[in-house]
């Protein structure tokens, strides 16, 4: 699975937090998200924080391929990432994806007040 047009595979992990360890939590998150940055074939991550369930946040991570991320997964660093990040999780879970459209915003529009 490749993303359509040239677009990124795009990993979804959706991750419950144990109260009072968001703030420790997006430290090490940070940490071990500039490693993964630091993969050949990685091509982005955003962590986002969910607005609607305490303590949920969303990871955002793009890859260039299928075969790329799934050898990250199996490899002994993405082990050790998660070994970091276990003691903060209490659950969750993981989708991947491929971008099907992108809308870019239109800029002759201007801008509603």
């Amino acid at each position: 699975m490749t993303g359509t047009a040239g677009e990124p595979l795009r990993v979804i992990l959706r991750m419950e937090i144990h109260p009072g360890m968001g703030a420790e939590f997006e430290q090490v998150w940070r940490s071990v998200g500039e490693s993964i940055a630091r993969e050949p074939a990685n091509r982005g991550q955003t962590l986002v924080r969910s607005t609607e369930e305490e303590g949920v946040y969303f990871v955002l991570t793009d890859w260039a391929d299928e075969r790329s991320f799934r050898a990250f997964e199996v490899s002994n660093r993405h082990t050790a990432h998660r070994r970091r990040l276990r003691p903060y999780r209490r659950g969750g879970d993981m989708a991947v994806t491929e971008v099907v459209h992108r809308l870019e915003p239109d800029s002759t529009t201007p801008p509603t007040r």
